[in-house]
This record gives C-alpha cells, sequence and structure tokens, in this order.
C-alpha cells in the first residue's frame, strides 16, 4: 500500500491556495475511493452470509470469507486514519474534513459491529425455533425413538419461552436499527464531502 503521506509529499507541493485546494480534493476522491472499496466488502459479506445460511455447511467458508472481509476493512481504515492525518496539517489545515472523515469512521465501526451482532443473532435462530440434538434420546427402533424433548409445557415455561423470544426479537431490531442509523449518518457526511468538491472545484 505504501505511505499515503509520502506518496503525496512526492507528488505534490502545496506552495499556494490553488495547490492546496488541488491537494484537498485528490484526498477527499480518495477517501470516496476507500468508501467504495467498504462498500463492495460489505457486499461480498452480506452475498457470503446469505450462501452460509442457505447451505447445509460452508462453515469454514464463511469463516475465511470473514477474515479477509476484516482485513479489508482494517486495510480502509488504515488509509482513511492517514488521510484524516494529511488533513489536519498545517500544509491543508482542514481539521473541519479531517473531523468529517473521523466521525464517518466512528458510524462504519458501529456499522460492522452491528452487522457482526445480526449475523450471529441470525445463525443462532429464534430461541424457540433452534433444532434441538436428539443424542440423547432413547431409540425403539430403527424409524422410531422416545424423545427427551417432548415433555407437557407449563404456562410458566411457555410465558419463559416468549419472554427469551421477545428478547431476541427486540436485540435483532435494535441492531438494525443501529445499523440503519449509521448508514444514514455516513451518508449525510458523504454529501457534505461531495459538495465540499464541487464547490472547490466551482472556484
Amino acid at each position: 500500500m505504501g505511505n499515503m503521506r509520502e506518496d503525496f509529499e512526492r507528488k505534490m507541493v502545496i506552495s499556494s491556495d490553488a495547490d492546496k485546494s488541488v491537494a484537498v480534493v485528490a484526498l477527499l476522491r480518495q477517501f470516496l475511493a476507500v468508501q467504495q472499496t467498504r462498500a463492495e466488502a460489505y457486499a461480498r459479506l452480506r452475498s457470503g452470509f446469505a450462501e452460509y445460511m442457505a447451505s447445509a455447511g460452508g462453515e469454514l467458508a464463511y469463516q475465511q470469507l470473514c477474515t479477509r472481509i476484516t482485513q479489508d476493512f482494517n486495510d480502509c481504515s488504515k488509509q482513511v486514519i492517514q488521510i484524516e492525518s494529511l488533513l489536519s496539517t498545517p500544509d491543508y489545515s482542514r481539521n473541519d474534513l479531517a473531523q468529517l472523515l473521523r466521525s464517518i469512521q466512528i458510524q462504519e465501526k458501529d456499522k460492522l459491529n452491528l452487522t457482526a451482532t445480526i449475523q450471529v443473532l441470525k445463525k443462532a435462530g429464534r430461541p424457540s425455533e433452534r433444532i434441538v440434538s436428539h443424542n440423547s434420546c432413547q431409540l425403539k427402533g430403527p424409524t422410531e425413538h422416545r424423545c427427551a424433548h417432548v415433555q407437557e409445557i407449563t404456562i410458566e415455561q411457555g410465558t419463559e419461552e416468549a419472554e427469551v423470544d421477545a428478547e431476541y426479537d427486540d436485540a435483532l431490531k435494535d441492531a438494525i436499527r443501529g445499523v440503519q442509523n449509521a448508514i444514514t449518518t455516513i451518508n449525510e457526511h458523504l454529501d457534505e464531502i461531495r459538495y465540499e468538491i464541487a464547490s472547490i472545484e466551482e472556484k
């Protein structure tokens, strides 16, 4: 990947306001490219998770995908931190834009953590719908067994199961709502960055 700061110092000597504006736009466009990479990584993660949930196995392939996606996100974060750092230097003096990138970084972190929470919850499933193991059941024949899980459900047990399901549903809804809020905030900030690029280029 190389050092972004060194690359920019080699490519651009900022000696005037015009040079500074060109350099700022270049950094912002580079940031937008990083965001596009993040969006593509999320698309691969969603697709991989959907395939995993639809198949009987695929645990290893899904874990390998998660490892690659995590590395991609780490690389993106490092690039954004470098861009944010450059914008804060006296050469650029755009602390406002650096703070905007920092805010997006925070929202991206929340979005990723909540996405992981959603996938963990969906993978586990609602408590009342989870598949049980019949290893402890007594076999009565090749096609029949006495199921240890079949029992008379009391009102108290039914209420407890309903409460656990409700907690699961609430946790899933909260995580989904959190992702939606993060996406909304990120998109608003990206619009601000695009507006800044357009504003600079119009001058």
